[in-house]
């Protein structure tokens, strides 16, 4: 079988910083839903599409094809007190932007006497990555998995 539109994908895949060192290693691997559904980034899907069980390959990707640039616009100060039980530096909190309605991911990066510093910007926003990735496997996905626009499942998504 091959990856195409409405096909699960199963990928092993280690991520590593512009000097090749390993940033993250997947101790699971990724499953998503190929053809568009927003489910990786584009650039891995444009890899994949057409490829088969096995295939390894290696992409090296620009901050705007990776996890974007940095926002300074998405770092935060926020009472420290207005967070719910004790924060510590890594903790994350969804919130929104005082320009977007939308929900944003905020991780605590740090504290200053009563304040906490939250940052709404992927930890490698701004940063070249390399994707390093391995097909493991490749099926049809379900007409629900379709519907809901991502996979279900042991590694895709529960409900």
């Amino acid at each position: 079988m091959r990856i195409t539109k409405d096909t699960a994908v199963t990928l092993r895949y280690k991520i590593l910083n512009d000097k090749g060192k390993v940033i993250e290693e997947a101790r699971q691997p990724m499953v998503y839903l190929h053809g568009g559904y927003q489910n990786t980034l584009p650039k891995i899907e444009e890899a994949m599409e057409g490829r088969a069980r096995g295939y390894r390959t290696t992409l090296k990707l620009a901050p705007l094809d990776a996890f974007g640039m940095r926002d300074d616009s998405l770092v935060q100060t926020v009472a420290r007190s207005s967070l719910p039980g004790t924060p510590k530096v890594g903790a994350q909190f969804r919130g929104q932007t005082g320009t977007s309605q939308s929900e944003v991911v905020f991780r605590v990066t740090r504290f200053e006497g009563d304040s906490a510093i939250m940052d709404g910007n992927h930890p490698l926003a701004g940063q070249a990555v390399q994707f390093d990735l391995t097909v493991m496997d490749i099926r049809a996905a379900s007409d629900e998995e379709i519907t809901h626009r991502h996979v279900h499942g042991v590694h895709g998504h529960h409900h």
